[in-house]
């Protein structure tokens, strides 16, 4: 069912008490809102009044449904299994044995993306990108060969916007330079290669608009390594890298005190841009941008495609960029100016990640697969399915959206550029105390001019096709003098 079920009555710390601010509307019973706080009088109206239909969210198509459908856990409780079954997929491992390590690793997932490329009629191609990792005096303490598997679907109408979807298969043990010991990473992130991998097989014989890329990457553990350089590579190529995910630990729904929450999988967004100039910051200071960076917008998209009952999934968006102490592969992207976030399931156990396989005080440790939930992995894949398929088929996010701030007055001047395969746009809005737009102006033309306020609302533009289909929203930095 789509309602968070729970194993256990009783309250416990781990139950998520509101659902995302972004897409859902969930509010605690019996708190006040943020548009009724406390002592705040409620004069029964909306404030700011303005023009625009209510946002919805966007209804998944007939094809989309079909890809839901095709989305199978068993096979990927037996990729997640194979995964564990190398013994150690340590970056520092064997890269030369035929069984064990990270390079019999390697080469099986080629093998069996490369199987699921054959039945795309040639529209995708799946490679081993590899580098020398130069010994780093840390965590890499020889040149190492680090090598990432990447199957790319060529999209049919604009090929050069492109969408990314990862997880890392390198895994580790409580010592993170033990390069011998057996580390299965069944949900570090074994779960997450599965992801990437059965998405792979489903969309092999579809034909998205843009062009998607399912990644397993490696040298995770070791410092982002193989995230940080399939980046470099893509920024070096030029390529339009409109969003990316990391999906890393998505491989089940037990928190460590015993509590269910299989419906739930969070998306931490970064607010302030990692990459963000001082330049940059000052303009976000003087507009109170730091709730709308491209991650953001990002994650409101998903929550729009994704968080539904085709999916059978809540997205609880968390607003930061990651886990405390924690980082993970969507980050070399936000470096380089990128949009990018990551899926993590609702509560971590972590007894079965970063640890040696043990019993201990009759606790059993380790990254085993017998604590996976695969129907759990299956829901993620389809929340990823949803989002990947609905940016592929719409137009791409606009470009150089912009405010006219040049004079005083009490209207909005946005102005944005073309977008290719665009039969209209949007220009969203949301009162400042609100996470996500709710209201939307059809628009025609690369300008529009708004009976309202840029002083006391957000604004923002997307596209939409003929068929209604929408891009995430671009907000608007104020146009130069």
């Amino acid at each position: 069912m789509f309602e968070n079920s729970r194993e256990h009555a009783h309250a416990t710390r781990r139950v998520f008490l509101a659902g995302t601010a972004a897409g859902t509307g969930a509010t605690l019973v019996g708190l006040p809102t943020a548009a009724h706080a406390a002592g705040a009088h409620d004069s029964g109206e909306d404030w700011p009044d303005g023009p625009g239909r209510p946002n919805r969210p966007q209804v998944p198509d007939a094809e989309l449904r079909r890809i839901l459908r095709a989305i199978d856990p068993h096979r990927i409780e037996a990729n997640v299994r194979k995964l564990a079954s190398f013994g150690t997929r340590h970056t520092l491992s064997s890269q030369n044995d035929p069984t064990r390590g990270i390079g019999a690793a390697r080469d099986w997932i080629f093998d069996t993306m490369s199987s699921y490329a054959a039945a795309s009629d040639g529209r995708m191609t799946v490679e081993k990108q590899s580098y020398v990792q130069e010994a780093d005096g840390d965590r890499i303490p020889v040149d190492t060969v680090i090598t990432n598997v990447l199957a790319t679907l060529r999209g049919s109408r604009d090929p050069d916007r492109v969408y990314l979807i990862s997880g890392h298969y390198d895994s580790r043990v409580t010592d993170v330079m033990n390069s011998t010991a057996d580390a299965p990473g069944a949900d570090d992130d074994a779960s997450g290669v599965a992801v990437s991998m059965e998405l792979a097989r489903v969309f092999a014989t579809h034909e998205p608009g843009a062009t998607l890329i399912f990644a397993a990457v490696a040298g995770e553990e070791q410092g982002l390594y193989g995230s940080d350089h399939m980046a470099q590579v893509l920024q070096d190529q030029g390529v339009d890298v409109q969003g990316m995910f990391t999906n890393d630990i998505v491989g089940s729904s037990t928190a460590d005190d015993g509590t269910r929450d299989p419906h739930s999988l969070r998306l931490f967004a970064e607010g302030v841009p990692t990459a963000e100039t001082e330049d940059e910051a000052n303009v976000r200071r003087s507009v109170g941008g730091e709730n709308d960076s491209p991650a953001r917008q990002l994650a409101r998209f998903v929550t729009e495609v994704a968080d539904n009952r085709a999916t059978d999934m809540r997205v609880r968006v968390i607003y930061r960029r990651d886990r405390y102490l924690r980082g993970g592969d969507q980050i070399p992207f936000l470096e380089r100016g990128l949009p990018a976030a990551r899926f993590t399931e609702p509560n971590e156990n972590y007894a079965h990640q970063h640890q040696d396989v043990r019993v201990q005080d009759g606790v059993q440790f380790g990254d085993l697969p017998e604590f996976c939930d695969f129907d759990f992995i299956a829901r993620v894949a389809r929340v990823n399915a949803a989002t990947l398929w609905s940016l592929a088929m719409a137009p791409g996010t606009p470009k150089n959206a912009r405010v006219d701030t040049r004079a005083l007055d009490n209207n909005t001047a946005l102005s944005w550029d073309v977008v290719p395969g665009a039969a209209g746009y949007e220009v969203v809005w949301r009162p400042t105390i609100e996470d996500d737009w709710t209201h939307v102006i059809r628009v025609s033309g690369t300008s529009a001019v708004v009976d309202l306020s840029k002083d006391n609302v957000f604004f923002a533009v997307r596209s939409v096709d003929a068929q209604g289909r929408r891009s995430p929203a671009a907000f608007p930095t104020p146009k130069p003098a």
